[in-house]
């Protein structure tokens, strides 16, 4: 018997109608729930391959957010031959052609984080075509939001990595058990894109035209050990958090030289 179980709200319209609202224990809890259903994907040796916001979904009735449209989910030594998702979630060495393998989820996973940071998708202003994808394959991401916890921006940026091979994972420190209604946000597809260089990290930073000038945090950052104990082994993000306001997303830059480079922009689950 195939039991079909009802979900709420999917991430993307959760984020919209709740952002504002959420404090930053709330938001950690999330990507905890997401992280811990990706492990559990990933302990099949299976790959998710199609992970945005979109495809994630919140069970009121269980209080927690699962991984749902396994349609490209399969096993990590059966590659896909051709390059299938949602354009800003997908890893770098994907657009230009590379095997699928758990590090892309955890870049996606990187996109995921930033969603909830801000509430709003990745380039949710840009055309997702080869210009996009050459800027992802160039270091671009998006600008990390002011006041976000010390600790999980650098998490997110190391999930962001161009080189897959410095992306956690749940042997390497990855162990969080240890405004628009466009199409194109929702719309997972196959790309090819050709004469692609190789993924960099990049020295510029790209980021979403919204204004943070006025971004509030509802709740002050203190202790996150006390998170849920169905979840409280989150080590990587759940310690203790501090608020910085750091405007930049390279490591390699001070922020006043970020300043200056950047670029304006606009089911069964588990």
């Amino acid at each position: 018997m195939l039991v079909m179980n009802i979900y709420d709200i999917d991430l993307r319209k959760y984020l919209q109608q709740n952002h504002s609202k959420l404090t930053w224990k709330e938001r950690i809890q999330i990507i905890t729930d997401i992280t811990l259903a990706l492990s559990r994907i990933h302990a099949e040796n299976a790959i998710h391959r199609d992970l945005h916001s979109g495809n994630i979904l919140y069970s009121q009735l269980n209080e927690i957010w699962y991984i749902s449209d396994l349609g490209f989910c399969g096993p990590a030594d059966k590659p896909l031959n051709s390059i299938y998702g949602n354009l800003p979630y997908i890893a770098p060495e994907v657009i230009i052609g590379r095997e699928q393998t758990f590090k892309s989820d955890i870049y996606s996973i990187a996109m995921l984080m930033w969603e909830i940071s801000s509430g709003q998708p990745p380039f949710s202003n840009y055309e997702h075509d080869y210009d996009l994808a050459m800027n992802i394959v160039n270091g671009i991401r998006p600008k990390i939001v002011p006041r976000t916890p010390l600790e999980y921006k650098n998490l997110m940026k190391q999930c962001w990595d161009a080189d897959p091979s410095k992306r956690p994972d749940k042997n390497n420190n990855f162990e969080m058990e240890n405004y628009t209604n466009s199409s194109k946000l929702f719309t997972s597809k196959l790309h090819q894109f050709d004469d692609l260089p190789k993924p960099r990290n990049a020295t510029e930073a790209f980021h979403s035209n919204k204004s943070y000038n006025n971004f509030l945090i509802p709740n002050n950052i203190d202790d996150f050990d006390k998170l849920s104990s169905k979840k409280n082994s989150a080590s990587s993000i759940s310690s203790k958090f501090k608020d910085e306001d750091e405007a930049h997303n390279n490591p390699n830059l001070h922020s006043e030289e970020q300043d200056e480079l950047e670029l304006p922009e606009g089911r069964i689950c588990f």
